[in-house]
Order: C-alpha cells, then structure tokens, then sequence
C-alpha cells in the first residue's frame, strides 16, 4: 500500500454519522450464505465425534475427527487468495458449499473411522473455503465510509449459529437420531448455491496479481501482520474459555453454561458497538481497552468459586473479544487493496484457527502445575503481551 493510501486508511474519523446504505440484496445473500455454512458446521461440529466414538474409535478417534476438520479448514484458508485471484467469488464459493454439505451424507449409514476422517477433511476444506469468501465478499460490497458497522453486523450474523446450532446438533441426535441432523446439515450448508446468480463474480478490481502476491505478502501490507498477532492473543484465551472452564474444578455445568453463553452474547454484541463506533471515532483506538477488558474478564476467572466472578468474567471477556474481532477485521480490510480483500479475510481466519487451537494445546500443559485459577489468570496477563502492537496501532491514527 502507498504511503498516501496508508494515510488515508490511518485518519482520524470525525464524529459525524457516516453516509451509505448498509445491507444491499447481494450483500443480503452474502449473510444468508454466511449463517447458512455456519450452521451447517456447527449442528455437526460436536455430532461427527459421537459418530467416531460410535464406530469404536474411542476418544482419541474422537479428537482426530475435530482435529483433521480444522486441518482442513486452514488448508482452505491458505488456499483461499490464490483460488480466488483465479476464479473469483462464485465459483469456489458454490465448491465450499458443496465440499460442507454433500460428503456429510456419507456418513449415514455409520462407517469406519477412515470414512468419517475423510468427510471431516473434505468438509473443513469447504467451511474454510465459504467462511474466507463470505468475509471478502461482505468487505467488497459495503460502503467504505460504513464498512465497520457492516463487518459488525457480519459478525452478529456469523455468532449466532455458534450460539444456537451447536447445542442443537446433540439435542436434535439424542431426541431424534443421526440421520436427521445429518440431513439438515447438508441442506442448510448448500444453501448458498440458491445465491450464486446474484453474487459478484470477479474479486476486486481487475489489479495486477503483483497488487496481491499471496499470504506472505499480505502480511507485509500495512501493519496486516501486527493485527494478526493482536487478534491471535485473543483468540488464545477465546479457545481456552470454549475448551476449560467446563472442566474447572469448582465450576459447576450450570455456571460453565451461563459464562459460555453470557460471553457468546457480549462478544455478539460489542461486535456490532465495535463496528459502528469505529467509523465514527476509529477502528485502531478500540484496540487497547478492548485487550484490556478481554484480560481482565481473564484474570477475573482467578475467582472460579464464585459463580458471579465467573459469569462477570465471561460477560468482560466477551465484551473485548467483540471489540477485537471487529476492529482488527475492519482495519485489514481497509488497508488491503482492492484485490486483497480474499488475503485479508484469510489472514484473519488463519489468526482466529491459530489462536484457537494454540490456546487450549499450551493451557493443557501447564494447569496441571498451576490448578485452573492461576491458569486463567495467567492467560490473561499473557494477552498483555500484545499491548505494544497496539499501542503502535492506536498512535498510527483512528481508522
């Protein structure tokens, strides 16, 4: 990005409301396409282990069915700038959407364990595939003066399938079997096929594929690497609340359940706050009291026998990860050319699998020697690490 490009992403952003309509019919599309691939991932994110354990594999076949699934998802988001620069939006779009839905029919009737890691794979690939380009697609058809409030109102869209199908998946398994949350998992996932006449077909702007040379490049643009590193400290601590305070001795189910779900909705909810005061007073002054919060909701879980401290931990962690999520999203976006939206929204993605799988492998290791409180703690004061990074940001400017 040029020095005057740079500057002009990085100003200051009055406080007047600004002007252009959000929600067009494509992007209409774009966010149905959205809900409908999460859903689809979600209702069997926690069913295909059952089918794993079911098929004698234990749980250790268990957690390398979840595991191949990210696999493949990071795959994908790799993947994702080069295939778009190639082929546009439509058309791998339309193949994640097939990849997510068709192979989960190949898991009814139950088969082996081999059958079930390979549609794990095949499905991450599409998921990763959908979430990429839904997010450039999203980006590409706002306005810019708004582009933050409409990437928060992407989010609400992309959070609420994780709040409400992934419970729904087992309930739908236990009460009436396999076969039927199966079978609206592929139908739900392939969806987004019904929007392809209507959705954008090239990726940016016909610049050179020099104005977008790929990931490594992308993370030389314009700061794109100390946001992904920002978003990563978050994602840690996301990935360990989602993993570990189920199991923390002295939490109950029913306490574990309500911060999970307060944290949902906070984070659902500054998500939009985040988007909409940024464009207004700027995305990059969010940062630091947002990793703040995120690490005082953290340390607060030093106080797991308290189920207020738990849930008020949760409701601050939430808050901040929202903020987070929208900023840095907003901010690499605005600073990708035209062309790059595909590598800014995978660079993105790749930060938020990184972290959320980074997080709970490292936590796993060391709470058996400092017990869950500290451990809580610990990752909180951790996030601080990335506080110069965005310190660094903020002083660049408000947008």
């Amino acid at each position: 990005m040029s020095t005057s490009t740079y500057a002009e992403s990085s100003r200051d952003v009055g406080s007047a409301p600004p002007v252009g309509r959000i929600i067009s019919g494509p992007l209409a599309l774009v966010f149905l396409s959205e809900f409908c691939a999460l859903t689809g991932f979600y209702l069997l994110l926690s069913v295909t282990p059952m089918f794993a354990t079911a098929a004698g594999a234990g749980s250790a076949g268990a957690g390398l069915v979840t595991g191949v699934l990210l696999l493949g998802t990071v795959a994908a988001e790799l993947a994702a700038p080069i295939v778009m620069r190639r082929l546009g939006y439509r058309t791998p779009l339309a193949a994640g959407a097939v990849m997510l839905g068709l192979p989960a029919l190949a898991l009814l009737p139950a088969g082996p364990l081999a059958t079930i890691v390979t549609v794990s794979v095949v499905r991450g690939f599409g998921f990763g595939l959908a979430t990429v380009i839904t997010g450039a697609l999203t980006a590409a058809l706002l306005p810019p003066a708004r582009r933050g409030e409409g990437l928060g109102l992407f989010g609400v869209v992309a959070c609420v399938p994780g709040v409400v199908a992934l419970p729904s998946g087992v309930w739908l398994a236990g009460h009436y079997g396999y076969a039927v949350v199966v079978g609206m998992a592929a139908a739900t996932a392939l969806v987004p096929l019904a929007a392809f006449p209507w959705l954008p077909g090239a990726a940016g702007r016909h610049e050179t594929a020099a104005a977008d040379a790929g990931l490594r490049a992308g993370l030389r643009h314009g700061g794109q690497l100390r946001l992904s590193l920002i978003f990563a400290a978050s994602t840690v601590a996301a990935g360990v609340v989602v993993s570990f305070l189920p199991l923390a001795a002295g939490v109950s189910g029913n306490v574990a359940a309500v911060g999970l779900l307060a944290q949902a909705l906070t984070a659902t909810v500054s998500r939009w706050w985040a988007g909409r005061h940024g464009d207004r007073h700027g995305h990059a002054r969010l940062l630091i009291p947002a990793l703040v919060i995120t690490s005082l909701g953290m340390i607060t879980m030093i106080w797991l026998a308290s189920p207020a401290a738990v849930i008020a931990g949760m409701c601050l962690f939430g808050t901040g990860f929202g903020i987070i999520q929208n900023a840095t999203f907003t901010l690499m976006i605005d600073r990708a050319p035209a062309s790059g939206l595909g590598t800014a929204s995978a660079l993105w993605n790749l930060a938020y699998d990184a972290g959320y799988g980074a997080g709970p492998a490292t936590f796993g290791l060391f709470v058996a020697h400092t017990g869950y409180p500290a451990a809580f703690a610990l990752t909180g004061v951790l996030m601080l690490a990335a506080l110069p990074s965005a310190r660094r940001e903020s002083t660049a400017g408000g947008r």
